[in-house]
């Protein structure tokens, strides 16, 4: 008898310890949303345009990064992420070529998944998502993103309805404060930017300095003297126009710079040197500087310098 009683107990513990196994119901669902949200990364590396398409309700509602306003149904859906959208009549769907051998691999990934049920028909998944390119042995984020999104079950099957998407703050802060890539189109453009603020300042061209010296640029020239703001600056155009100088040679002999923010903040340190025209006389200055550009509206606009001469 007592031995029954000890099996009896031994049964009654395993049948209720804090170690059982346990079942999860919405398993099956669990797996069919998170695999239905990884075909979605797929096809954007992929360039699945049908498969985007298919995988969102007509009816989608959300915001994506970079959007003013809450994006209405799938038309608004393919178009908010760049996609030509209705397909133009005899299109045929666009797909990302095979990359030749060697090419970097893109890819994707998901992490601190998290998956909630809210009725037999709704699910909310927060995560971040993530794309990344792998040269060889070396994998670097491309994108980073903070994602919220709505599963509905439609016809027995799950299906994206809605989304809240934005880049990871994090990873955002991440990339601006790292030095970017200075590719050759990108030094020539800011090399650019620089040349036409000093020559339109020559040149009293004021519609141009209106363009690349914005309100809040302070300014520290050669020699004694206040800083200068922005009237100071268009000042001193003025005068230079009134004195009848004119700008024969200008000159940069070395230029150094670092750039953030994917291009959007640069500093330039550079040896310049110019000479200038007054009826007939020809007086030559140098110097070293210290230049801040940033990028706004597609241009690169002059916020602040610091000037010193050499002797």
């Amino acid at each position: 008898m007592r031995a029954l009683l000890v099996v009896a107990l031994i049964v009654l513990s395993v049948g209720t310890g804090p170690w059982r196994a346990q079942t999860d119901p919405r398993a099956a669902d669990r797996a069919a949303i998170r695999a239905h949200i990884e075909s979605i990364f797929q096809a954007f590396i992929d360039g699945d345009v049908d498969k985007i398409f298919s995988t969102h309700t007509e009816d989608w509602r959300g915001f994506l990064e970079g959007s003013r306003t809450p994006i209405r149904g799938i038309d608004e859906y393919m178009r908010a992420n760049g996609i030509p959208w209705p397909r133009p009549a005899g299109a045929t769907p666009a797909s990302r070529p095979v990359p030749p051998p060697g090419a970097p691999v893109q890819g994707y990934l998901m992490r601190d998944f998290d998956l909630h049920f809210f009725s037999p028909d709704l699910a909310v998944a927060n995560f971040i998502g993530e794309f990344n390119r792998t040269t060889g042995t070396e994998t670097v984020t491309t994108n980073r993103y903070r994602i919220l999104d709505i599963y509905a079950r439609r016809n027995g099957q799950w299906i994206q309805a809605a989304s809240h998407t934005v880049v990871d703050p994090a990873w955002r802060a991440e990339i601006l404060s790292a030095p970017a890539n200075v590719a050759p189109p990108l030094r020539q453009a800011i090399l650019n930017a620089r040349e036409a603020v000093w020559r339109s300042f020559f040149a009293n061209d004021r519609a141009t300095l209106e363009k690349l010296v914005p309100e809040e640029v302070i300014a520290m020239n050669e020699g004694p003297g206040e800083w200068a703001n922005r009237a100071a600056i268009f000042a001193g155009a003025e005068r230079m126009a009134a004195s009848g100088a004119k700008l024969v040679r200008l000159e940069f002999p070395k230029t150094e710079m670092q750039v953030y923010g994917a291009g959007s903040f640069v500093v330039l340190y550079t040896t310049f040197l110019y000479e200038l025209d007054r009826n007939g006389t020809r007086t030559t200055a140098s110097g070293r500087g210290t230049e801040i550009f940033v990028r706004r509206e597609n241009r690169y606009v002059n916020v602040g310098w610091h000037l010193d001469a050499v002797k």
